[in-house]
Formats: structure tokens, C-alpha cells, sequence
């Protein structure tokens, strides 16, 4: 069994198939390698379907061209990855199809169960699974027409680019926000201050971890009453240098100060918040070493308290652009799924993104929620996996792109504004 592999954006040269097209011309290819008996599997404007070369002609016929591959079916495996942690980790392994987190490679099925990440000190940042069968890793909606977004709600409108420029300059200026290092404790008091400041009341959880203790920060504003629910804002505070070590230079503007100026920016636009839901903001710490703080936070929860979670919006990096379009990540999983589309419109409604949607969470703090049940998605700049300055000394401001930054910010409060209740 071999494979076959259909690209419809125009950047690959296949003009005769409009963008806007694709998705539609997509099912239709893989409605047909169903019928041919081959599987398939999508990666945004991209399908791969294997069988046998019977059932791959028959897929084919009549159809936009497609590649072929030369590859057991047996040894093609789904990479996905923070920035380009497996590519730098395995150079080696030949790539098939590469979409910045999600990879499609070459690879012997009993080495792929013995690759591991280098380092035993933080979270693995890639995985690797034999190429799931008739899925959709990745799903892109392009945006709407600008003459079809909504007038600017006041509290979209309120998200401030200097506020957030500002804040994420504050954090990016620590040497490091390492777990385990005072600089992490400094930078939490500094943003609790903030909040505190802005009417949130405020409390810390000591979490264990290998070689110390860090801290999670929450702070909460309560809703009118309504249903007794709430909503949940969470980003990561901590940086990493995964080559140097702990004590080394780790700026972490991306990754993750921009999520955690983003969830001071919310904290700014929802400030005379009045919905009827409770909104309850959270930084983690030890995320970075296996999301250590969202383990725990979910951990100390009854579960009185976990369906209490209407849902959780998780922000890590959101400033830096990986794609000629401004791009953001939507990823949760089948209990998230209402809150993704959420997400969809309101991007939609209020932003120029082109939002992709996934539905195979991966290593990041929704993660925790999800195992449990509670609806979370992931807001992450579009195609993070090509960004190779994470966990390094190099993901430093002048990489950021604002811009982009605020459109993810905007499409987050737009989205936080109605499931809060607000009328």
C-alpha cells in the first residue's frame, strides 16, 4: 500500500481549484477514497489517501493531480510538535507533508516507539502516532468578508495594543520566568498587583514539582448570579531554555509572555465585567515541565466545582506570524467542540484570521481540562510548529508580531462576552 497526496492551495501551483473551494473539493476526495476503499487523512488543504494502487487509481480518476508516495502505509506517522522541537531532535527522518505543528513522516514503526524527547527535564515537546485513518487533523476556515464583520462590540473595542505591548515588555524583560526561579515569582506578584489593581480578587496554589515549588496565580470576578457557572482564562507564566538549562537565558516573549500579557488584556476589556457568569482568570506555573500547575489546579477540584466550568480559554502563544495570513489555532476536543465554533464566529465576526480547528489536543494547559471532560480550547498563533525560537534564548520582542496578537485578543473577549451573559 502506497499513497497519494492532493494539495489544493494555490501556493503549490494548483490555481485552477479557488481556496475558498477547497474544503468542498476535499470531502468530495475523500468521500471518494471511501468508496474506493483507501483511507485518508486532512491536514488543513491537504489530504493523503493510502490503499492499494487499485483503489488509489480509482480515488484519482478524473480529479485534480496528485503526488504519489512511495510509502508503506505501515510507516507513514503524525508528528505534532511545538515549535520545530522534532525536526531539530530527529533531522534525519524524512518529512512527507509539513504544516508547522502537524507533520506527516517517514518512519519505521518500531523506532517511532522508541523516539523520545532529548531532555528529561521538561514536558516532550512533539509526539508521534501511526497516521490516524479517515480524519481531520486540522480543518481551515478562511475569514469573512470584512463587509460582513460585526460592528465593534464596546469591549472588543476596549482591548488596548499599548496595554498588551506593555505588559508583555514587562515580562519579557525577566532574564528568565523559569518554574523554580525568583524571576517567576517576581514577574507573579507583579501581575497580581495588576489585577488586584483592577478589581480581581486574588489567590496563589503552591504546586510540587521536580526540583522545587511554583506557584499558580488566580484571580476571579463574580457574574450577577445567573446559572452559577463560570468561565475560565488560563495562560502559562513560565519560560524555558530547554538547551542551556534552567539558570540560562529564557525571555519566553512568545512563549509564553504574549498569553499572559493576553490574559491581562482581558482582564483590562472585562474589568466592569457584569455578566451573569463568574469569570476567573489563571496564570500556571510548571507548565513547562509537564503543565505541572494545570494538573494541579484541575486536581483540587470536586466535581461540584468541575461542571461549575461553563469553559476554558487557554492562551499560549499568540504573537508571532508563521503564515502569509494571520493565522490562529483552534484546538480542543469533542467536549469542547461548541465552544471551538464558538470561537469560529466570533473570529469570523470580529477579525481577519483564518482560523484552524483541531480536534487533537496536544501539550498545552486545556489539556488537564479536557482529560477530565470540561469544554477547553487552546488559542494558539497559526502553524506554532514552525516557530524554532521556543525554548530558547532567541524568542525575544522583536519577533512579535502585535498585530496579530490583538486579533487573537479580539476574537477571545468577543467570544468571552457572550458566554459570560452579558446583555
Amino acid at each position: 500500500m502506497t499513497a497519494l497526496r492532493f494539495h489544493l492551495g494555490k501556493s503549490t501551483g494548483n490555481d485552477d481549484v479557488p481556496r475558498a473551494a477547497a474544503p468542498d473539493a476535499l470531502r468530495a476526495l475523500a468521500a471518494a477514497a471511501a468508496d474506493a476503499g483507501a483511507t485518508w487523512t486532512r491536514l488543513g488543504d491537504t489530504l493523503l489517501v493510502t490503499g492499494a494502487p487499485a483503489q488509489l487509481e480509482r480515488t484519482a480518476a478524473g480529479r485534480v493531480p496528485a503526488e504519489r508516495i512511495e510509502v508503506p502505509a505501515a510507516r507513514l506517522h503524525l508528528v505534532i510538535q511545538n515549535g520545530r522541537q522534532f525536526q531539530q531532535a530527529h533531522p534525519e527522518v524524512p518529512i512527507l507533508v509539513d504544516r508547522g505543528r502537524y507533520l506527516v513522516v517517514d518512519l519505521d514503526p518500531a523506532e517511532a516507539g522508541r523516539i523520545v524527547e532529548p531532555s528529561e527535564r521538561h514536558l516532550p515537546c512533539f509526539g508521534v502516532r501511526p497516521l490516524p485513518a479517515d480524519t481531520v487533523v486540522f480543518e481551515q476556515r478562511p475569514p469573512a468578508p470584512a463587509r460582513t464583520r460585526a460592528v465593534a462590540e464596546p469591549r472588543v473595542a476596549a482591548v488596548s495594543r499599548e496595554a498588551f505591548a506593555a505588559d508583555l515588555r514587562t515580562f519579557a524583560g525577566f532574564r528568565t520566568r523559569h518554574s523554580t526561579s525568583t524571576e517567576f515569582r517576581t514577574a507573579l506578584d507583579w501581575a497580581e498587583g495588576v489585577l488586584r489593581g483592577l478589581g480581581f480578587a486574588t489567590r496563589t496554589q503552591t504546586v510540587a514539582l521536580h526540583g522545587g515549588t511554583t506557584q499558580n496565580l488566580i484571580a476571579e470576578r463574580p457574574g450577577r448570579g445567573g446559572d452559577g457557572r463560570a468561565v475560565l482564562v488560563t495562560a502559562h507564566l513560565d519560560s524555558i531554555n530547554a538547551r542551556d538549562g534552567a539558570t540560562a537565558p529564557a525571555p519566553g516573549a512568545d512563549d509564553n509572555g504574549s498569553g499572559v500579557a493576553g490574559v491581562l488584556a482581558v482582564a483590562r476589556a472585562l474589568r466592569d465585567h457584569s455578566g451573569a457568569r463568574d469569570l476567573r482568570l489563571i496564570l500556571f506555573g510548571g507548565e513547562e515541565q509537564g503543565l505541572f500547575g494545570s494538573r494541579h489546579y484541575v486536581a483540587e477540584l470536586d466535581q461540584q466545582a468541575r461542571e461549575r466550568i461553563l469553559a476554558v480559554v487557554n492562551m499560549d502563544m499568540i504573537a508571532c506570524r508563521n503564515t502569509p495570513a494571520p493565522t490562529v489555532l483552534l484546538e480542543g476536543a469533542a467536549a469542547s467542540q461548541a465552544v471551538l465554533e464558538e470561537l469560529v464566529a466570533a473570529a469570523q465576526a470580529h477579525t481577519g484570521l483564518t482560523a484552524q480547528t483541531s480536534l487533537m489536543p496536544f501539550n498545552s494547559d486545556h489539556v488537564p481540562f479536557l482529560d477530565v471532560g470540561i469544554p477547553a480550547v487552546l488559542t494558539i498563533e497559526g502553524a506554532d510548529g514552525a516557530n524554532d525560537r521556543i525554548h530558547t534564548a532567541g524568542d525575544t520582542l522583536e519577533h512579535v508580531d502585535h498585530d496579530l496578537a490583538l486579533e487573537i485578543l479580539r476574537m477571545n473577549v468577543a467570544y468571552l462576552v457572550r458566554a459570560l451573559g452579558h446583555t
